[in-house]
């Protein structure tokens, strides 16, 4: 697989077109990153680490609905393995005006674009979530 990142904001966005509630992932340390990010803005209600059929070590997610509605609306991937996508502290992007948030790893740890502004550190803009 070359790119888990996309292949995990593909896995929940497929499972909240189908109404799920939890979806399972392999778990990788960058998934865990993104994933506490996911929960700390309240975009999914949270993560189990779980084993998969062959052993493996997988990530149970569980999905967040309001009325029936998947709070997830819009994922995209920025960066993808082909095309990197680098930005400044000044440069990072709000994402509908503020109410959506995008995800950056910066040296400092993976975070939300107004955890890295606070911070004062840019980085490699993974995905934006609205």
């Amino acid at each position: 697989m070359n790119d888990p990142i996309g292949d995990m904001l593909t896995r929940i966005r497929n499972a909240q077109m189908r109404g799920k509630s939890t979806v399972r992932t392999p778990a990788s340390k960058m998934r865990v990153r993104v994933l506490d990010v996911l929960a700390s803005e309240g975009y999914i209600r949270g993560y189990d680490a779980a084993t998969g059929a062959k052993g493996h070590p997988e990530l149970e997610i569980s999905l967040k609905y309001y009325e029936g509605i998947p709070v997830i609306h819009e994922m995209k991937r920025v960066s993808k393995p082909g095309r990197r996508v680098y930005m400044g502290v000044k440069d990072i992007p709000q994402v509908r005006q503020g109410l959506g948030v995008s995800i950056v790893s910066t040296p400092k740890g993976v975070m939300s674009d107004a955890a890295a502004r606070a911070a004062n550190v840019g980085g490699e803009v993974l995905c934006t979530v609205f």
